[in-house]
């Protein structure tokens, strides 16, 4: 790993201020231990707000100044329920404000942040050039709709275009990804006049009505009748599967199944397909609407797929009448490393796109894109969106996309993510819990198990643990898979290389901990 330079005038504990020849940079990191073979935090050169809790008796004077005990008072009596349910950690994190990678909590301690607020800060928290681009926009014009015609979001509409391969590019804007998916069910029903989606298991595509039936996963599923004609087949996951071996994937680190493959062979992607085949004629009609994929599993875990599998099954769904839909969510905007979109690495080419998350860089924002025939026959109703594409966020999307090539934050994501995930494959070759090491730039999933014989998703406890204590150890990391059994480590594109070697040695200390436990 390479050696992060760093001084310090104390032990970490407490209140510490950390210095360089440059002066004074932020202080209370959120590390506790000083283990030899733990790195220490990379420095920063940016100082956060102080965060003032501000109370007269039980009065709070201004949610600025709210204490956490209200703030969790309040979660737990008015928010509801469900707010609660998803809170992460035993001791909740309480954040105050964000600069790039770095996120810091109420008592001023510093985090790493490597899951981005789900994969969505894409360029980093609160980065320079996305917030002068919001500042001058909110002094201009915060909001109208597309009833009239105002420039940024036909500015924007053309620079999204430009960045996705003929024939597409026609846009419709909208304010999240749930509701990208719904539009894109519409639109692929409505083209084909076909009903029945066929998605994967495993999948998660949103948690609006309809996009519920897209998802497939039971903790997101309701026993009501919603998303009505979705179908799901059986995931080409080539560790968890039934079928996978050492050359399978397109990623940097395979799996550490052993396969007899020739050279330009795939026995696993041919099961997997005829799997896909069974799925046509024993669960859906000979006709059908549409095919929903992501590039990589992103709730699921970076779920991979053999190499040649989503060309092989477009062919399969469009020879039935289907129209093929990549969710570029989480692998869109250069995550992924290799190309702009998660579907280009598959050399593929779909007919409906839709987008979301790191979009925006966090502001609410999503986007349906497809060809001008689909778009067309979407038309002949009436379709209005009072939010999508509003000025403000057209003008935040548009600084995001200059920022990612400016900045070159996709060739970021492939450097510091193929790195990342070399080192935890050996991670992975030296603990028996750490199961699979998997994705592309920085999409990364860890699968945990009981071992490696057995294949066992680690149990809930255990896997509560060592989250728990990569967190007190000053990083925040992603959870994810059916069984919760992975980590997901998607953080903002900016990260460096010394923020990945801290995580490294973050990650090893806490599988270390929890080897010693058992």
């Amino acid at each position: 790993m390479h050696k992060v330079a760093w001084s310090r005038s104390a032990p970490l504990r407490g209140l510490i201020k950390y210095h360089t020849a440059g002066g004074p940079l932020c202080q209370k990191s959120a590390l506790k231990s000083t283990s030899a073979d733990l790195l220490e935090m990379p420095p920063c050169n940016f100082t956060p707000q102080e965060y003032k809790m501000i109370c007269d008796g039980q009065i709070t004077l201004g949610l600025q100044g709210m204490s956490k005990e209200r703030m969790m008072e309040i979660r737990q009596t008015i928010c509801h329920p469900m707010t609660m349910k998803v809170t992460y950690y035993k001791k909740p994190v309480c954040i105050h404000q964000g600069h790039m990678q770095w996120l810091w909590d109420v008592d001023g301690r510093r985090y790493l942040d490597l899951f981005a607020g789900v994969a969505t800060v894409s360029v980093g928290h609160c980065h320079p050039k996305v917030t002068a681009a919001a500042e001058q926009q909110l002094r201009k014009l915060v909001h109208t709709t597309n009833i009239y015609v105002y420039p940024t979001i036909h500015e924007y509409c053309e620079k999204l275009a430009s960045n996705l391969p003929d024939p597409l590019k026609v846009i419709y804007l909208t304010n999240s990804g749930s509701e990208a998916n719904d539009l894109a069910m519409c639109m692929a029903r409505l083209y084909t006049g076909n009903f029945d989606i066929i998605t994967f298991r495993g999948s998660y595509h949103g948690g609006s009505p309809q996009s519920m039936g897209l998802t497939a996963q039971q903790a997101y599923k309701y026993p009501v009748a919603i998303g009505l004609g979705c179908t799901n087949t059986m995931c080409p996951d080539v560790f968890r599967g039934l079928w996978g071996g050492s050359h399978c994937r397109d990623s940097p680190v395979q799996t550490t199944r052993e396969c007899n493959c020739a050279q330009g062979q795939c026995v696993a992607n041919e099961h997997y397909i005829e799997q896909l085949k069974e799925t046509f004629v024993t669960s859906v009609p000979d006709r059908i609407a549409a095919f929903f994929a992501e590039p990589i599993q992103g709730v699921g875990g970076a779920v991979q797929y053999p190499k040649n599998f989503l060309k092989e099954a477009y062919k399969l769904v469009r020879e039935r009448g289907g129209v093929c839909i990549a969710d570029e969510v989480q692998t869109g905007f250069g995550r992924t490393g290799s190309h702009f979109w998660g579907f280009q690495g598959h050399d593929i080419l779909p007919d409906i796109v839709t987008m979301a998350k790191g979009i925006g860089n966090g502001f609410p924002m999503g986007a349906v894109v497809t060809t001008r025939e689909i778009a067309d026959k979407f038309a002949q109703g009436v379709h209005f969106n009072t939010f999508g594409g509003n000025p403000l966020a057209c003008a935040i999307a548009s600084s995001v996309i200059d920022t990612i090539h400016e900045e070159g934050t996709q060739q970021n994501s492939l450097k510091v993510g193929t790195y990342m995930m070399l080192e935890l494959a050996k991670l992975r070759d030296k603990y028996d819990i750490i199961g699979d090491v998997r994705g592309k730039g920085l999409q990364i999933g860890v699968e945990m198990v009981r071992d490696k014989a057995s294949r066992e998703p680690l149990p809930a406890q255990e896997m509560a643990n060592i989250f728990e204590d990569i967190k007190n150890m000053g990083i925040l990391i992603g959870k994810g898979g059916l069984y919760g059994q992975i980590f997901r480590i998607k953080p903002p594109m900016c990260i460096t290389m010394a923020d990945a070697d801290f995580f490294l040695s973050v990650f090893n200390k806490s599988i270390q901990n929890s080897v010693a436990r058992r």
